[in-house]
Formats: C-alpha cells, sequence, structure tokens
C-alpha cells in the first residue's frame, strides 16, 4: 500500500474521469491507470468498472471511499502533530476566545504566560457568537483551548472526565448607559419608572443566556431596541444612547472613565463572572501541558 494510492482513488472518486484524475494528479494516464490497478490488487477488488463511460465505481469502490478519505485525513493529521511537536510550531497554541477576552484579558495574560514560560504563539480563532460553535471548536480539536467566562446560569456541556477547566481571573458584567445633559444615566433600571430601552444579547450567545438566567426574572420592564451576539457592539449601542446593556466592566472602563457611559443601575446588578480556560484531557501536545502545568503553579 502506498499513500499515493489513495490520493489517486479519491482524486479519481471526485472527477468519475481517468484523464482529468491524472492531471489533477500531475501524472501520466497511462502510470494513473497502473497505480489504480495497483491498488485494487492491493485491496482485492475491482474499485472501477472500466466497461462503463463515464467511469463509475463499483459497490467495493463507493464503499472504500470514505474509508480512504478517513485514513488520508488520519495520517495528514497525524503527521501534523508530529511534526508541530518537532517543528517551529512547537511553540504554538491555538484558542477559542470569546470576543470580549480577546480584547480586554488575552493580550496582557498570554504575554505574561510568555515571560515565564519562554516566546510563545498564539493562533486566535474568532469567537462566532455562539457558545455552542465554541464549545464544538474544542470538542473536535479544532484550538487547545476554550478562553471563555463561566457562570452557574450558563451551563458548559463538556463532559468533565474528557475536559477540563482552571480559573484565571474575574470579571463584572455591569449596565450602562449613555449620559444625559446632567451627566445622569439617559436609560436606567428602576422598577418606579417606564420600561426602559434595553441593547439585549442573541439567545444563543453566553450573555444572551446568561441575562435569560437567573437576572431576566428581576429585570423591570423593558423594550428591545437591538439584539446582537457581541459585548462591543451592544456597547457602541448604549454609547450611541439606544439604552442599556450588559457589558464586562473591564470593556467599558474607559468610556465610564471618560463619562461617555454611565451606570445605569446600582451596584446590586452587578453579575459577577469567572474567566475560565478548558482544554482536553486527551491533549498531549508538549505546549499545552507545559502552559496547563504553570496555570497550576501559579
Amino acid at each position: 500500500m502506498e499513500m499515493k494510492w489513495l490520493e489517486d482513488f479519491v482524486a479519481l472518486a471526485e472527477t468519475l474521469n481517468f484523464s482529468r484524475a491524472a492531471e489533477l494528479r500531475h501524472v501520466t494516464q497511462s502510470a494513473f491507470s497502473r497505480r489504480i490497478k495497483q491498488l485494487e490488487e492491493w485491496v482485492g477488488a475491482s474499485l472501477v468498472d472500466r466497461a462503463s463511460y463515464p467511469s463509475r465505481l463499483t459497490d467495493a469502490g463507493q464503499r472504500f471511499v470514505p474509508v480512504a478519505r478517513e485514513t488520508l485525513r488520519q495520517l495528514y493529521h497525524t503527521r501534523r502533530e508530529l511534526q508541530v511537536e518537532e517543528g517551529s510550531d512547537a511553540r504554538t497554541v491555538r484558542v477559542t476566545a470569546l470576543h470580549t477576552l480577546s480584547l480586554t484579558f488575552f493580550p496582557d495574560w498570554f504575554a505574561a504566560l510568555s515571560q515565564r514560560l519562554g516566546p510563545l504563539v498564539s493562533i486566535m480563532k474568532p469567537d462566532s457568537g455562539s457558545m455552542e460553535e465554541n464549545l464544538t471548536s474544542l470538542v473536535e480539536g479544532e484550538c487547545d483551548f476554550l478562553l471563555t467566562y463561566a457562570h452557574d446560569d450558563v451551563p458548559m456541556l463538556l463532559d468533565p472526565e474528557a475536559f477540563e477547566h482552571r480559573s484565571v481571573g474575574s470579571e463584572n458584567i455591569v449596565a450602562v448607559s449613555a449620559p444625559d445633559a446632567n451627566g445622569a444615566p439617559a436609560h436606567r433600571i428602576e422598577a418606579s419608572r417606564k420600561p426602559f430601552a434595553y441593547v439585549a444579547y442573541q439567545r444563543g450567545s453566553f450573555f444572551g443566556q446568561l441575562l435569560d438566567g437567573g437576572i431576566a426574572t428581576r429585570l423591570p420592564p423593558f423594550e428591545r431596541v437591538h439584539v446582537g451576539s457581541m459585548c462591543v457592539g451592544l456597547k457602541a449601542m448604549a454609547t450611541a444612547g439606544w439604552g442599556v446593556a450588559f457589558v464586562p466592566e473591564s470593556l467599558a472602563a474607559i468610556e465610564l472613565e471618560q463619562g461617555r457611559l454611565v451606570r445605569a443601575a446600582g451596584r446590586e446588578w452587578d453579575i459577577p463572572v469567572d474567566i475560565r480556560l478548558y482544554r482536553s484531557r486527551k491533549n498531549r501536545r508538549q505546549v499545552v501541558t507545559r502552559l496547563w502545568s504553570a496555570l497550576g503553579r501559579s
């Protein structure tokens, strides 16, 4: 068995044309046909019906296609992992992070880790805005770590036997509004007032689930004027005067200091959240293990 035979067969399965597949594989058609025949001899079954035109796969060939594709995928994936550990990528970690954390928390936190462990390289996977998709990126191995907020009202649907986490920080989620002419909140959470204008999160996002959890039952009447998935977008809407938004305090720190945003409710409405780093227990990359151990000593 040679890998190139599998690659040839996959190309033929996709084109159903010997000459086109040979062209894609950069070999002559005669050499391509010979290699397909060698594969059939190794498998012990005919994979291609040569009596038909255009070419078509036999029943055995159709059954063998997913096997060939998965075999190639696993081989390339394993080779990549081994090369990563031995090559320049040995210092690289892949992180899926909530968008806000990638702006407010990650840069300084990762810089401190690099100082402790030696130079590290990060690849940041964009936040999809959906907690389910962010969790899937960790479950399917698209990233080494998931950096996220955590709260009891937002379930983390990860098997604790397969995944573990460390708390790496904390944050307060605060209600903010643009100020009126006197510097008071133009919109505020206050039971005695008329319904307030509310800049809300999409339900599938972390903050959407958080605010639809315990706090939603305590909110006085409100009117949704905007729905989004990113904290930075909701902060911009609040700054423009649209209504009250709940955002991480660190994200709104500059606007609060400059007076472009003010608190729209008392501190009893603040929501404390953890900042957590999750990883798969099966991830044995050396740089991942080293970083995880360093966090355990901090």
